[in-house]
């Protein structure tokens, strides 16, 4: 048994798997997973699923009936131990399973507040980034009780946003000027601001913690000025690094991730590379997308390029994120816009311009705006900021 063989359980592997079969590829295929659990849906782990409003069969990406349909041998509770490239073959501690092609999506794991604060040892400190995360901290959001999350970009807010929900008093600290830096613009972040802080929750941003308090348990953190925010519990959502453990010692080349080309293809030919853990060549360096739009289409494009098409991969990035009743969706990338057009009717919409040329659109509650923003960016079609300031009706910049 050789075949395709996809080190990861998640949504990259999930759709790689499926990509190559709906390619008619006829050889075996096998998903190695290390969690307990069939591939699953991350993003509801820290809205939905943690506000108990999807069950657990929901979050499933397939039923066990479609694995066994298709021929896609799933094991779950599956640790991969290492890669003999020479022989061409994963190691499973004494197993080892052959591979033609070797798919590593092997996703991202969450930053831990330094040992230096005093977190280490202490229990009630959480990151969400797994169904075991979330079901750990489950039973902590009880009316009443004080929330600290530290850190300002998704997981973060919507961690936030769910503890307001269910009747906790939330406090939020960002060490960087302001939330969402890293993903989307000012505006966007200005207005996301403004919707938490009208639901109650405090934000504080541009300060550290220097120390995190308790004894056995955690009680509350110390911030660089002095102040002592009481905290039943903290969830930690500072970003991710991707996990290249596997990789490196394989000796596949590191820079940012398991680097990959174009293709997908990683500095071994017949291993390749695909979701959070993968970085892309960019025109700036290296760079990886965590999100699931890239996991779903770079798992995709690799298996295609498993199969021989040859084709480069062109990112076509998209975000979304549900927080109180408002949902927040972003097509593409605002780095470097130069300037900013803010729409406010159905909802707010903020489209990002570099050098005339539209590259990203921040909607909230605007899914129209999202729409036809995301189909402009993705079809390279010319609009002027003045076009999008003074439309009337949108799907006219469709034209």
């Amino acid at each position: 048994m050789s075949g395709i063989v996809i080190v990861g359980g998640g949504q990259a592997a999930a759709s790689l798997a499926a990509k190559a079969r709906a390619l008619g590829y006829d050889g075996d295929v096998t998903i190695l997973g290390e969690e307990p659990v069939p591939p699953y849906q991350r993003p509801p782990l820290s809205k939905a699923y943690l506000l108990g409003e999807m069950p657990l069969e929901r979050l499933t990406l397939r039923g066990d009936d479609w694995y066994a349909a298709n021929r896609v041998t799933l094991r779950v509770g599956t640790r991969v131990t290492g890669i003999d490239r020479a022989a061409k073959a994963v190691l499973i501690g004494d197993e080892r399973l052959p591979y033609d092609h070797l798919a590593l999506c092997t996703g991202a794991v969450p930053r831990h507040l330094p040992a230096e604060m005093g977190a280490e040892g202490l229990s009630g400190i959480y990151t969400l980034r797994d169904l075991a995360d979330t079901q750990a901290m489950a039973d902590e959001f009880v009316p009443g009780r004080n929330l600290v999350v530290v850190g300002g970009g998704y997981i973060g807010l919507e961690a936030a946003a769910v503890a307001c929900k269910r009747g906790l008093t939330a406090k939020l600290v960002h060490t960087r000027a302001r939330i969402l830096r890293r993903v989307a613009g000012v505006e966007t972040a200005n207005a996301i601001r403004e919707m938490h802080r009208a639901h109650g929750v405090e934000i504080l941003e541009d300060i550290g913690i220097t120390r995190v308090l308790g004894e056995g348990r955690v009680s509350g953190v110390e911030l660089a000025d002095g102040r002592i925010l009481p905290a039943d519990f903290i969830v930690v959502g500072i970003g991710v690094d991707p996990r290249t453990d596997l990789a490196a010692a394989a000796g596949l080349l590191i820079d940012e991730g398991i680097a990959v080309d174009e293709f997908g293809r990683t500095s071994d030919p017949s291993i390749w590379a695909a979701g959070d853990c993968a970085a892309l060549p960019g025109p700036e360096g290296r760079m990886r997308i965590e999100s699931v739009g890239n996991a779903i289409d770079m798992g995709e494009l690799v298996a295609e390029n498993m199969l021989g098409a040859g084709k480069a991969y062109q990112p076509k990035p998209w975000f979304w994120s549900d927080q109180f009743a408002s949902k927040l969706q972003i097509a593409g990338l605002c780095t470097g816009h130069d300037r900013v057009v803010t729409r406010t009717a159905e909802g707010q919409s903020f489209w990002y311009f570099r050098e005339g040329r539209l590259i990203a659109v921040d909607a909230l509650d605007a899914p129209r705006a999202y729409m036809i923003g995301k189909r402009l960016i993705e079809g390279g079609k010319a609009v002027t900021p003045e076009q999008v300031e003074m439309a009337s009706d949108l799907k006219a910049l469709m034209a």
